[in-house]
């Protein structure tokens, strides 16, 4: 029957789109922002050298732009400034706290928690891409550095970003996509220097396997990516560089003044064969393998010291790490425990928290050794296997081997990511533990992609075929990782996951019905995820926000464990304060002192400048004796805090004119047995408040004009040790705690 209904062109009709909601995904995401946000009130100063320089960036645009440790800008942190602009902008809109410091990096976990979603799923489904995201959540070295105000969840954020530009650019084959895939590597450089290069070849060849356009395309291409690549690269770095250095800060971390060797030197070769600047210059063997036989920095790991169990004993690590009593010696001052002081905590550090250097042996194995795996690598060993099942099942069986199907060309992209960073943390002389971030994304992605590419070999090949037992070896093999990981803290767990994985990997091989497989699947990777889930929490629950992050049991004890927590010392000797605000005058500095551990505290509190001489270690030739003496004579300088650190040959020159010339001030008008923590700006009162004892992890809030709040510190009599060796309840160790046992000399009789 005919109608005369005319049906509307299809050229007509209006896309329906529909906003489709991942609800996991969506709880994931919270997830990650109570494991990273949570109890940030409770940060304290955090990584005081860095909240210094964010006190000081606020304060002018010279400053912020340079990334000045000190408010006069004298010299600045050693390291690039992006990620400290968002925290000083942080910082101007809600006022200089705790949590206002660290909010940007919890905002950038999270945001790279959604990234790795955003990067998996469209080309290996949802499920893939919410346990690629889970993986990311979970890991505790990202919980631990999201909660800081470290750099590393911020770069970690920025290389997400361009490998999400890169698969935009070669889907859409846009140039102007590809172009800003690599300028943001420019832009993360200058998060961290050379730390960000470690993905460029994974992208280089990704673009060359994965874009579908001719050869002089992608030549062409390639170098209008490469030319951004340089420009946001070099831009800041030689608008410093080109910049007179008396209008300027000295730059930090530098022999002579200079950005780019900070990149290539200190911050990038040193990285890789052991420092001979910085740390290096101060406690010689520092992060040289060759300076001890057990490949440690001064030969520490291995002893008693850094709380690794006897050769022999049946916590005696395994799988390459070294023995105790090894003949090298350790760095001076760094005592039992770590940081923390907690002497003979079970794994000596990068097991729960503790030693900052305690990086393991260098090898092929090292991140599977006790004291980096229980940062990161509870699910590297299901991320390889993944890896190996996804390159198998993925491959189209009509083409060529050598001809990638685009599931495959997703895996070398991940791959890219991992191999040279293992490989970087496999053999450098020199890191902190929680640059392993690096490695989080690639494994948190092979894990996502692993789960679906190896349950589908399983259900789709039999007991001849070699690629059915791919998926019982993983869930085996991470499982007996992960028991080994927790045998020292919970034994009882170590049994349940070692069963659960045995039983069933066992259970997968004789049971072949699909509808009882599926929730015995399930409940293999549930048992893989308990153990690093709980590490994950500890930061959280110990409301941890360190210099030195890290996660592990040991934060939950009463003498905590974390590394470093609080920065380098929320502690401030109020009545070497109370004597410099009085007598500074029309001083340009309050005091200058050896090193910026020294003087943060007392920056973050007054928001005057301080005078670290020579940098972070004390040991940057920033300052001549020349220099100092023009200051001492025009009166901007008053008074130097000897806290009897070694610094470089310059430096002890102008201490032992110092010396010399200067007045020593009695001790009875600045050494105190009591001290304050550091508070933003809040007026010096000549009164002193004992802090509170309690868990480590608990930190003052930093708000104008209120006294600390919370758990803050441990008694004023508990000293904790810090990585560099100096005390951190002391400004004569570096630290600016209350016991003193520094000299204060007066330098304005000297010219008189």
């Amino acid at each position: 029957m005919a109608t005369n209904s005319i049906e509307p062109s299809s050229s007509f009709k209006q896309p329906q789109r529909r906003f489709n909601v991942d609800w996991i995904l969506s709880v994931i995401l919270l997830l990650a922002l109570f494991l990273y946000g949570w109890q940030i009130w409770k940060a304290g100063s955090a990584n005081s050298f860095y909240t210094a320089a964010i006190e000081s960036m606020t304060q002018s645009f010279k400053n912020f732009w340079f990334a000045s440790f000190d408010p006069a800008g004298y010299i600045t942190v050693d390291k690039p400034p992006v990620a400290l602009w968002f925290m000083a902008i942080s910082a101007k809109v809600f006022g200089l706290h705790g949590w206002s410091i660290v909010l940007p990096s919890v905002l950038f976990g999270v945001g790279s928690v959604y990234l790795m979603y955003r990067l998996v799923k469209p080309y290996f489904g949802r499920l893939a891409g919410n346990l690629a995201a889970l993986a990311m959540t979970i890991t505790p070295i990202v919980v631990a550095d999201s909660r800081t105000n470290n750099m590393d969840a911020t770069l970690v954020f920025f290389l997400l970003l361009a490998f999400l530009f890169l698969e935009k650019a070669i889907d859409r084959h846009s140039t102007w996509w590809l172009v800003g895939s690599f300028a943001l590597i420019g832009v993360a450089f200058n998060v961290k220097m050379l730390q960000a290069f470690m993905v460029l070849p994974a992208m280089y060849l990704f673009y060359w396997i994965a874009a579908k356009e001719n050869w002089k395309k992608k030549i062409l291409k390639t170098v209008y990516a490469t030319v951004a690549l340089v420009v946001f690269t070099l831009a800041w770095p030689l608008s410093v560089d080109l910049t007179s250095a008396s209008n300027r800060p000295y730059e930090g971390g530098s022999e002579h003044n200079s950005v780019l060797e900070l990149a290539f030197g200190y911050n990038g070769s040193e990285r890789l064969l052991g420092q001979t600047t910085g740390t290096g210059g101060a406690f010689p063997g520092m992060g040289n393998n060759k300076s001890s036989k057990s490949g440690q920095p001064g030969g520490a790991t291995g002893s008693k010291k850094m709380g690794t169990p006897p050769t022999g004993s049946k916590n005696a690590p395994k799988m390459g790490t070294p023995p105790s009593g090894t003949k090298g010696k350790a760095p001076e001052g760094m005592g039992a425990g770590g940081p923390g002081g907690k002497a003979g905590s079970k794994k000596g550090g990068m097991g729960g928290g503790g030693g900052a250097f305690n990086i393991g042996t260098a090898g092929p194995f090292r991140l599977f050794q006790q004291e980096l795996g229980p940062q990161i690598s509870w699910l590297l060993p299901f991320a390889i296997f993944g890896l190996l099942g996804g390159l198998t099942f993925y491959r189209d069986r009509k083409r060529k081997w050598y001809a990638f199907s685009h599931e495959q060309k997703q895996l070398v992209l991940w791959a890219g990511w991992l191999v040279p960073v293992y490989g970087f943390f496999s053999v450098a002389g020199f890191f902190h533990p929680y640059y392993t971030i690096m490695l989080a994304p690639a494994i948190a992605a092979l894990f996502g992609i692993g789960v679906k590419a190896l349950t589908s070999l399983y259900h789709e090949t039999g007991l001849a075929n070699w690629r059915f037992y791919l998926l019982p070896l993983a869930l085996t093999s991470t499982a007996a990782l992960q028991a080994w990981y927790v045998y020292d803290y919970y034994p009882w767990l170590t049994w349940l996951i070692l069963g659960l994985g045995i039983v069933v990997s066992l259970a997968l091989i004789f049971i072949r019905n699909r509808r009882a497989t599926l929730p015995l699947i399930s409940l293999g990777l549930l048992g893989i995820m308990v153990a690093p889930g709980w590490w994950s929490l500890t930061p959280t629950i110990a409301a941890e926000s360190a210099q030195i992050p890290t996660a592990g049991p040991d934060l939950l004890t009463s003498n905590g464990g974390g590394g470093m927590a609080g920065g380098m010392g929320d502690q401030i000797n109020t009545k070497l304060l109370n004597y410099v605000v009085k007598h500074q005058g029309n001083a340009k500095y309050l005091f200058a002192t050896a090193d910026s551990s020294t003087a943060a505290p007392y920056i973050i509190k007054t928001g005057k400048a301080v005078m670290a001489m020579g940098g972070f270690n004390g040991t940057d030739p920033a300052m001549t004796l020349k220099q100092f003496k023009k200051l001492v004579k025009t009166g901007q300088l008053k008074y130097y805090y000897d806290g009897g650190k070694s610094g470089g040959s310059t430096n002890n020159a102008i201490v032992s004119w110092i010396k010399k010339h200067a007045t020593k001030v009695k001790s009875s008008e600045y050494q105190s047995t009591t001290a304050t923590s550091t508070t933003n700006k809040q007026p010096s009162t000549g009164t002193t408040t004992p802090p509170t004892s309690g868990h480590q992890g608990k930190k003052p809030t930093m708000k104008p004009g209120k006294k600390p709040t919370g758990n803050g510190k441990a008694p004023a009599s508990t000293t904790k040790k810090s990585t560099t060796g100096q005390s951190a309840a002391q400004p004569g160790g570096g630290m600016g705690g209350p016991n003193s046992s520094g000299t204060l000399y007066d330098l304005s009789t000297i010219f008189d």
